[in-house]
């Protein structure tokens, strides 16, 4: 496996509500990247067919024309679009982690494919928790969801969806499954609005999101991609949000290419800009870090490992170790739930 891999961190604006229009984009940008280098690609959060503000700045009953646009241009994991996704990275030889808006039957659900360098989907999940009023539009992610971590010829690769780098027991089961390079995936996120126009929560800002993939990148001792969505003024007519507060444009990027210690390791576009931060990384950077602090940063001994030379390294290494599963540990359900169980006879 190389250890020196060039990474990449997709910062634009959606084809918003247009899946075929998406696709093209989404293929470009593979191309754009691949051209200069990039192995592994991260794309935001429902990059396909871009993420619906308006939910969150209008009610139900104003938002329904664009639900059903949102519902006819999302994308089924097995569709002939995502076969044309797919065909474009394999051409490309690289890694690339995909959000979209995954539309199964009459369900719609935050996806994130992870595609290999081969065009297969190495592993697919769903965001476990949409959070708030994201309910009204997307289901949740069951038990393969919670797997976030595949490996690649260019190291272990993770990816999370927006809040749920807020989960600390998600978080934690991602390092436990060793990632290398994680891809945070985030809509557009805007900087804090006008407080004598509107009351808003500091933590959904740009400068917040920002900060909670940093810190994950510090936490986890791993690189970290973040991958946005902007928003410009030509498009605010068309996703419901001419007149509001919040969503101010050109903004809503907020992409950043951090190091396993949480340094910036790229320069950041502004935050109405398009285009792909790029980094060259060298693994090994991680095992630095690592020596400082690993919240599970070891394996429980075994028996036959006890009296071992890798019992003893084991041992050693605890002693560096944050991790205590002697007085805390995460309990894991791996089983799916469904919701049509056949009985055996």
């Amino acid at each position: 496996m190389a250890t020196n891999i060039r990474v990449g961190a997709v910062q634009a604006e959606p084809v918003w509500l247009d899946l075929e229009g998406s696709v093209n984009k989404t293929i470009s940008l593979i191309e754009s990247a691949a051209a200069d280098g990039v192995q592994v690609l991260g794309f935001p959060e429902v990059w396909i067919p871009g993420y619906p503000w308006s939910m969150w700045t209008s009610s139900v009953i104003e938002n329904t024309h664009i639900i059903h646009e949102y519902m006819a241009n999302s994308m089924p994991r097995d569709s002939d679009e995502m076969k044309r996704i797919q065909a474009a990275v394999k051409r490309a030889g690289m890694f690339v982690v995909l959000g979209y808006s995954e539309r199964d039957g009459g369900s719609l659900y935050m996806g994130q494919s992870f595609i290999s360098p081969d065009g297969e989907i190495a592993h697919h999940r769903r965001k476990i928790k949409p959070t708030h009023v994201e309910r009204t539009i997307w289901g949740e992610g069951q038990a393969e969801s919670l797997k976030c971590v595949v490996p690649s010829p260019f190291g272990k690769i993770g990816g999370l969806n927006c809040w749920e780098h807020l989960q600390p027991l998600l978080r934690y089961y991602e390092y436990s499954q060793g990632v290398q390079i994680h891809v945070a995936s985030w809509p557009a996120e805007f900087e804090m609005p006008d407080p004598k126009k509107i009351a808003w929560l500091y933590h959904e800002t740009g400068e917040a999101s920002y900060r909670a993939s940093q810190f994950m990148a510090m936490e986890g001792q791993c690189f970290v991609l973040i991958a946005s969505q902007i928003l410009t003024e030509k498009n605010l007519e068309k996703n419901n949000l001419v007149g509001n507060p919040v969503t101010k444009t050109p903004g809503g990027g907020f992409s950043m290419i951090f190091g396993p210690d949480g340094k910036p390791l790229c320069e950041p576009l502004g935050d109405g800009d398009e285009g792909i931060l790029k980094a060259n990384v060298n693994l090994r950077d991680i095992d630095y870090p690592k020596t400082f602090i690993d919240p599970v940063g070891h394996c429980k001994e075994t028996p036959k490992s006890r009296n071992c030379l890798v019992g003893f390294i084991r041992r050693v290494f605890e002693r560096n170790s944050n991790a205590r599963p002697d007085l805390l540990s995460l309990l894991v359900n791996p089983t799916r739930d469904t919701h049509v169980t056949t009985m055996a006879k």
